[in-house]
């Protein structure tokens, strides 16, 4: 599977392990930046980039990484048809793409340490969406808003 990359200068050491981990695990990384450490980068460009990549490639999914991964969790969820879950756990993980059908997976990496990082992610990458009803019907309201702007109905 391809997988796209992007973070900042405090995701970039844990983004080279995570490129280095993938291609082990038998998939195609995409490195979207930075391509050098810069300890006063912006994360907005890389993550976009990484971001829209998943978008233009159905069936690929997203890495981005940052110091928490909020802003880069939020940069991401800015590109249409991306859904971003920030994990902190392999449930929170899990249940981003179960539940979620995230395609792009958001990591602090000053909030875990490198193997939980790897775990993180590779608990998203195994897991696939569920595909249950309550949870298509959510994601097809957040679809329609994207697209329409119209606030679903209560």
């Amino acid at each position: 599977m391809r997988v796209h990359l992007g973070s900042d200068h405090a995701g970039f050491d844990l983004k080279a392990r995570l490129v280095q981990r993938l291609t082990e695990l038998g998939h195609e990384p995409v490195d979207h930046g930075p391509a050098a450490y810069d300890a006063v980068d912006d994360y907005p460009p890389f993550v976009l980039r990484a971001a829209e990549g998943v978008a233009a490639e159905p069936g690929s999914l997203g890495i981005v990484i940052g110091g928490s991964g909020n802003g880069e969790a939020i940069a991401a969820n800015k590109v249409k048809g991306i859904r971003c879950a920030l994990a902190h756990s392999e449930d929170t993980a899990r249940l981003g793409r179960e539940h979620n059908d995230a395609n792009v997976v958001s990591v602090g990496a000053r909030m875990h340490d490198e193997a939980t990082a790897l775990r993180l992610v590779e608990a998203f990458l195994d897991t696939p969406y569920s595909g249950e009803e309550r949870h298509t019907r959510r994601i097809a309201m957040l679809t329609a808003y994207e697209s329409t702007g119209v606030l679903p109905e209560v």
